[in-house]
């Protein structure tokens, strides 16, 4: 059996109740660390990265694969799993990759005045995700939060566009932390 069949959930109703449930956690308290269980995606993702897709992407949900993330297996997995259309950074609704690999952000859909919420979410891998570095504070983040980001300026630059400007899940092995465009970053 190929590695695109295998790596998915065990329980898919119940694993993917525990990482929405844990996605909507991180994206409404900017800076909180949530674990998450159950996918084995080919490398280079994530245990975390690869439940965020299980879960929040599918059939009618556009992927872009950047970087080391656009390999063969993980398009197979991708592909099995989830059905998504793979296209490139200006047609997606979801989009995986390390920092570096994902530039430019403005490649991305950033939703118009009428619809804001047409803007693309950036599944950011990252090799670490610890609650220090850059300072957070807007809704969701009672006084100030922190979280290790790769860089601070484009994240300010992007909430600066708020209500317009692209969404972010941060993970790092079985873990992920979220960044609306509502949040405010700087340097802590």
């Amino acid at each position: 059996m190929t590695h695109g069949l295998t790596g998915g959930f065990a329980a898919p109703a119940v694993e993917a109740a525990a990482t929405f449930r844990a996605v909507l956690q991180a994206m409404a308290r900017p800076g909180r660390i949530e674990r998450v269980r159950g996918a084995a995606p080919p490398p280079p993702c994530s245990p975390a990265a690869g439940a965020v897709l299980l879960t929040l992407v599918d059939a009618d949900t556009p992927l872009h694969l950047a970087g080391r993330h656009d390999g063969e297996a993980l398009r197979a997995w991708a592909r099995f799993h989830t059905g998504a259309p793979l296209v490139g950074p200006g047609e997606a609704a979801f989009a995986l990759g390390e920092w570096a690999a994902l530039g430019p952000l403005d490649a991305y859909r950033q939703g118009t005045p009428e619809h804001p919420d047409r803007s693309a979410t950036l599944i950011v891998e990252t090799a670490r995700l610890a609650p220090a570095g850059a300072r957070l504070t807007g809704p969701g983040v009672r006084d100030v939060a922190a979280l290790s980001l790769p860089e601070i300026a484009a994240f300010a630059r992007n909430a600066a566009r708020f209500p317009l400007g692209l969404d972010f899940i941060l993970t790092a092995g079985d873990r992920l932390a979220a960044l609306p465009r509502s949040a405010r970053v700087e340097a802590g």
